[in-house]
């Protein structure tokens, strides 16, 4: 199974090109405005509770849409102390064995010996689905632009799966396009992970979590004020050895060096020992890491949580539809800082409404923006889950280290293939440094 993991060396050029990012970002609204400003962002490893349980529900997922691409899933899955329990309704003509499935995910995570307390082949699996609600699936089915008439095209036939509201962001302060705190902050989790696998060092396990606090001076990232690292490891360990591990080997091999000094703050395991850890410390639910899964709170968030749902529902595609448009608009040069807010109503195929906000950084209009976005990008469901592939099994590489700025996965929602059309479009240049994608 693939793991959403890089080699030390592509951490390293990550780390290279994230400071290039750093010089070359602009930012407005209240980072601009202030001399000094602290934020802060938090990932966890792939053995935290929490993204077990995420792992889980895009597994199952992923083994229904490989079979059955139309298939409706709304998987949960929560796990405590010897055991996990996948709920939730899934419509479809396929058959999959979610223990099976269960277990492949825990293995492969390295939950595999009881020491670590919890292990795949010992751990209960227990199974509660359902179908989807048939009121639910005829408004998916048959939107509301259907049912009254005023169907256009075959990309009305399908309805949001639910209301609510949904965030994409971006910004130039990594060539990813991302927020410079949650990106290292999924780095250090990621170097944790391939540290752990890899037995560079040997006695850590699973479960474990990362924090960046970045000073900003008047809008630019000007330093690391603070890094925390908790990780889970053997009991033989000294706490001495954890902390200048992890400062050395993962810490420094991931944060570029020009913006470490000698006040940042290292915490590694502030609360002490951590050999006890993933489900038997902690119970661990589906959808409980949704910042860490977006932006890390540098951007607004709709209450919606990705895993284990495809792609009619909208708390996901369009999220990524989402992200998709706001790459696009920054890479194109139209606004340096850009956050797009998209809403639904379940059953019916079109956005409710679209808001734009550049935060002072835009280079055209906010509402020459909007119309270029209504002109250029289709986000009812079913034309976003053509344009963004979302009917493929490939969902459970997304439910560690973010869903978005993964310049180690092939996600369609990262692409910048629409930011020249925009750019032309407005008259402006896009910014070549930082349109990778």
């Amino acid at each position: 199974m693939t793991r959403p993991l890089k080699s030390k060396n592509m951490l390293l050029a990550h780390s290279t090109r994230l400071v290039e990012g750093w010089l070359l970002m602009e930012t407005g609204g209240t980072f601009a405005s202030a001399e000094r400003t602290f934020f802060t962002s938090e990932s966890v490893t792939e053995g935290h509770p929490d993204k077990v349980c995420d792992q889980i529900s895009d597994a199952v997922l992923d083994a229904v849409l490989r079979d059955d691409p139309d298939a409706h899933v709304a998987c949960e899955t929560a796990t405590t102390t010897g055991m996990i329990i996948v709920f939730g309704e899934i419509s479809t003509s396929t058959y999959v064995d979610i223990p099976a499935v269960v277990r492949e995910v825990v293995r492969d995570i390295g939950y595999t010996h009881s020491k670590f307390g919890f292990d795949a082949k010992t751990c209960g699996v227990m199974v509660a689905i359902k179908e989807q609600s048939l009121e639910i699936s005829s408004g998916v089915e048959q939107a509301l632009e259907v049912r009254e008439g005023h169907k256009v095209d075959r990309f009305d036939q399908i309805g949001a799966g639910d209301q609510g509201m949904m965030i994409g962001f971006a910004c130039r302060e990594t060539p990813d396009l991302m927020p410079l705190p949650i990106s290292l902050a999924h780095g250090i989790c990621r170097r944790l992970a391939e540290a752990r696998r890899e037995e560079e060092i040997a006695y850590l396990r699973p479960d474990g979590k990362s924090q960046v606090t970045v000073e900003y001076r008047h809008g630019r990232p000007h330093r690391i004020d603070t890094v925390v690292v908790s990780t889970q490891h053997a009991d033989e360990v000294s706490n001495d050895r954890i902390a200048q591990d992890v400062r050395d080997l993962i810490v420094r091999q991931v944060v570029p060096k020009e913006l470490l000094d000698d006040e940042t703050r290292f915490y590694v395991n502030p609360s002490g020992r951590f050999v006890m850890g993933g489900p038997m410390a902690d119970a661990g639910l589906t959808g409980r890491k949704i910042i860490v899964d977006t932006y890390g709170g540098m951007a607004r968030h709709g209450g919606g949580a990705f895993s284990g749902k495809d792609g009619t529902k909208v708390d996901r595609s369009a999220a990524y539809a989402a992200r998709f448009v706001a790459k696009n608009v920054v890479a194109a040069g139209l606004a340096d800082r850009f956050e797009i807010q998209l809403s639904y109503a379940i059953g019916v195929a079109h956005p409710v409404s679209i808001m734009v906000e550049t935060f002072g950084t835009g280079h055209v209009a906010d509402e020459t923006i909007r119309s270029l976005i209504e002109e250029h990008f289709d986000l009812r469901p079913a034309a976003i889950m053509e344009t963004l592939e979302l009917r493929r099994p490939i969902f459970r590489q997304t439910a560690s280290y973010g869903h978005f700025g993964r310049n180690d996965l092939d996600l369609p929602w990262e692409r910048t293939d629409k930011a020249s059309a925009l750019a032309t479009a407005a008259g402006v240049s896009a910014p070549e440094a930082v349109s990778a994608g």
